[in-house]
């Protein structure tokens, strides 16, 4: 009986040091990759989603790390704020820049519409047009637009980040490699001149990058709170020609990076 207790305990003893192991790799992975997906770490470490849940539990309490919607990120980081929380902040400025944007599609157009609160409210400006199809990940966009006779609407429906109400993954790419558009409307939770648009998930960059590639023009919609900031650590590169659209309230020392940029038109409203 005394020799099964201990070899009990033994084993127990492992599976301790393993999760002890486990999760140090997960504190590591974090602050190399920024983010990181429940789903995925349960398939890459081979252990139930539910362990990983309580992994990253106990590693928050540590503080190690942050909590996101379906993950985790560096606690270095600003936690990602919901699309509800985002739609109170520069309304105004936003309406502005979405006005000008709708302003630049012409009847025929085929525009690419990423998820967000700005290129919600280009969606908003589109709903009395007729002859425009429009694609979109964002849900937003998809309620401006449901009733819009007028639009073809194309949805890259794929899997729901519900933080962002936008859709992302390799469904949402898979439909979009089958398409192209004259206009594609980019969001960004943060903007850098060097660095290209910065957001809280891989797969949302992965998609933004995509959108540039099968657009002809690309216009990122940006209000001047968004630039020269970097809340997350995964980047979509803009190496492309293309339009920043901002507020006025953008002060020069925010827009120069963008202005010596070669092949980027700066527009202020």
């Amino acid at each position: 009986m005394g020799g099964a207790m201990r070899q009990e305990a033994g084993a127990e003893e492992r599976r301790r040091l393993r999760a002890g192991d486990r999760r140090e790799l997960i504190a590591r992975m974090i602050q190399t990759d920024g983010t990181v997906v429940v789903e995925e770490l349960a398939r890459s470490l081979e252990v139930t989603p539910s362990t990983i849940r309580r992994d990253l539990a106990l590693l928050t309490e540590q503080g190690a790390i942050a909590r996101t919607y379906g993950g985790a990120m560096s606690a270095g980081h600003t936690a990602e704020p919901t699309l509800g929380q985002r739609s109170g902040l520069a309304v105004a400025e936003k309406d502005r820049i979405g006005r000008w944007a709708a302003a630049r599609i012409v009847p025929g157009d085929t525009v690419i519409l990423d998820a967000g609160t700005t290129t919600g409210r280009l969606a908003h400006h589109l709903r009395a047009r007729g002859d425009l199809t429009v694609i979109t990940c964002g849900l937003t966009a998809l309620r401006e637009l449901a009733e819009a006779d007028g639009v073809e609407l194309i949805t890259l429906a794929g899997t729901l980040r519900h933080v962002s109400q936008g859709f992302v993954g390799p469904l949402a790419e898979l439909t979009l490699s089958r398409l192209t558009a004259d206009k594609v409307f980019l969001g960004a939770d943060g903007l850098d001149a060097r660095l290209g648009i910065c957001e809280a998930s891989l797969q949302q960059t992965s998609l933004k990058e995509m959108m540039a590639d099968r657009g002809k023009e690309v216009y990122v919609l940006a209000d001047s709170s968004k630039l020269g900031q970097s809340p997350f650590t995964a980047w979509a590169p803009l190496d492309r020609p293309w339009t920043l659209v901002t507020d006025s309230g953008a002060t020069d020392d925010q827009l120069g990076p963008f202005r010596a940029l070669p092949d980027t038109e700066v527009i202020t409203v």
